[in-house]
Formats: structure tokens, sequence, C-alpha cells
């Protein structure tokens, strides 16, 4: 059968104004609440786990083997770790990613009563006719950077003033552009693309009838950045789990960013053979433009499942990706095929 079609101004509509909600792990619930919103606009009834992510149970035309998809709304970011003497802020991360690619970035300081003040973060030496070679080579650490504030403050009781404290959340500005060749540059495309690529493969499935094969929970996490997202939130009778997360594009990688990619072994170890067979055989059959890869540093909330027990077949593909956790970008097509391996498996 012929895969429905799928929305694509939709999709990337969907995913620019996922990627404009800032929704760093911990502080992920205005991007949870904004899928939420969708699905009920499908006709599913999701609800909140007691962590905060999203679940919501699609009827199939069988239950004897119930599937899940799974893709996390959390992204890359930080916390204020230290107010400074001199004003500026010391950052911890929230995530694995390195400092040098967001240094020079704007960022939001999200204040525990609400407030939002502005900045941007910079070396602590950052002014070449300052420092001169010393912006060079010093060393890209968590004491070498800080948050330069976009208010008058030369202390730390006037940053206090401000509203700001340690514990606080930062938000990385994503920078989204969306141009006429296809492509898709932003931060955090790890996993907002995997969201949108979800949605829209629901959207189309809903809007020509059509069902999918077994009772399919959709899970949305918000810790998987911090390696538990996935851990738990499914029903006991799940059968299969499908984690949709970006595939890593670069030197050494079979991905690229034209393609969905199945990936079949990560730093986690393999994935299930048999499903991992299943979704080729599928992605071939819809003649849908594959790839096939390993990423050696990576892993997914699939693994997180399965470390925290569960008894399912697990398998992993999505969207190429180009310099993840990085300034990201993808196209696309591969924002197409990834929803429609999405379709032709849930239909299967």
């Amino acid at each position: 059968m012929s895969l429905p079609t799928i929305d694509l101004d939709y999709l990337v509509s969907t995913l620019v104004e996922l990627l404009n909600i800032p929704s760093p792990t911990g502080y992920a619930d205005p991007a949870i609440s904004r899928v939420a919103s969708e699905l009920r606009s499908f006709g599913l009834e999701p609800r909140r786990s007691t962590k905060g992510a999203l679940v919501a149970e699609w009827p199939g035309k069988a239950s004897d083997a119930p599937r899940a998809l799974t893709a996390h709304v959390d992204t890359l970011g930080a916390m204020v770790k230290e107010i400074k003497a001199n004003g500026r802020l010391k950052l911890s991360k929230v995530g694995s990613f390195a400092w040098n690619t967001v240094e020079g970035e704007g960022c939001t300081v999200l204040t525990a009563a609400g407030g939002r003040v502005r900045g941007s973060l910079l070396l602590v030496k950052a002014s070449g006719h300052v420092h001169g070679r010393q912006v060079g080579k010093l060393e890209r650490s968590d004491d070498n950077m800080e948050v330069r504030l976009d208010a008058r403050t030369a202390s730390a009781e006037e940053t206090r003033a401000l509203g700001i404290e340690v514990g606080d959340v930062v938000t990385f500005d994503p920078r989204v552009e969306a141009g006429e060749a296809g492509f898709i540059r932003s931060r955090h495309l790890d996993d907002k693309a995997s969201v949108a690529c979800i949605l829209a493969a629901v959207k189309a499935m809903i809007e020509s009838g059509t069902w999918p094969a077994q009772r399919t929970t959709l899970h949305f996490s918000n810790y998987e950045e911090v390696g538990h997202g996935a851990a738990v939130g499914f029903p006991a009778d799940l059968r299969e789990l499908v984690a949709v997360d970006m595939a890593a594009v670069g030197e050494g990688q079979a991905s690229d960013e034209f393609h969905t990619t199945i990936c079949v072994k990560d730093s986690g170890g393999p994935y299930h053979a048999g499903l991992t067979a299943r979704l080729r055989a599928l992605a071939e059959a819809h003649e849908i433009p594959f790839k096939v890869d390993i990423y050696p540093h990576y892993s997914s909330d699939g693994e997180a499942f399965w470390h925290a027990g569960g008894d399912v077949q697990v398998a992993l593909l999505g969207p190429g990706v180009d310099a993840s956790h990085n300034y990201e970008r993808t196209h696309l097509e591969a924002l197409k095929a990834t929803a429609g391996l999405i379709m032709a498996y849930l239909l299967s």
C-alpha cells in the first residue's frame, strides 16, 4: 500500500515553532505542552507521567504485539553555578557538549520568579585587544567561561537584585533558519526534528483515515539528554520500541542530511537485529531514502528503557543531522524520509 501524504509545510512550521520554545532538560514543560496540544488536535488524549514526560495511547487494528515510538523534547542547556564577584555568571552544563560550541552565543537566564534576563556566553578573557594570544590559547572549561548579562551589574549583589540566583536555568539561542533550499539549521534539532517527524506522520495517518497495525504508545521524553528520559512510561505488555532520534553526520559516518538513518549499533551496543531488519525491509519496499550507520559516541532513549529492565525489542532511526550538539543542520528530505519510515512501520 502507498503511504499517506506528509504535509511538509506542517512538518517544517511545527519544527521551527518547537525549536523556538526553550526546553533544556529540567525545563521542558513548555515544549511538552505544545506537543500535547498537537496530539489533542489529532483526537488523541495525552497524559503527563509523574516526571513530566508526555504519553498518548493510539488504538490500533490489533493489540497482541503493542508498539511504541519515543522522541525527546529536552535539549542541552545550563544552570547558574555561581554568581561571580564581577556580577557575571559561572555555569554548570546540562547535557553533554563542549563550551566552544556555544561560545559567543546569546542566552537567557530564566529566574525562579519567572523573570528573563538576556546575556551572552563568553570566554573570561574574550577581548583580543586586551588579552592578545591568550584568547586563542585559553582552555574552554567551566572556570574559563562566563555569562555577560545585558544589565548594568558589576557585582554579585547587583546581579542578585535582578532576581538571579544559583540554580536558575540558562537557555542558548537556537538561531533557527529554514531556507528555500530545504535546509533547516538551528541548535536543538536533536531531537525536536524527530518530534516534528512523529507529529507529521501521525497527522498524515489520521487525516487519511489509516490506523496503526498495533496499539501504539507515543512517548515524548523530557530527560533524554541526561540519560534516563524513556526509562519509564510504557505499558507492561509492550513488545517493540522504536526510538526516533537524530543520526550523527560527519567524518567516518554513513549518514547524511538527506536520508533517514537506521542505527544498528551505538556506544551501548547493537540494537535488536530482527526489528532493525524489518525497518530496513520497510524502507526498501516503500522506496524511502535511508542509510545504515553506527554511532560511536551516542546513546538513545531506547537504551534507557533497556537499562531500566524493559523486555522489548528496540530499534533506532532518525534524520541525518550535521554538527550534532553544535550549531546543527538537516534537510527537508531527511525529515520527509523519517516521517515516511515512521508511517511504514506503524502501518506494517
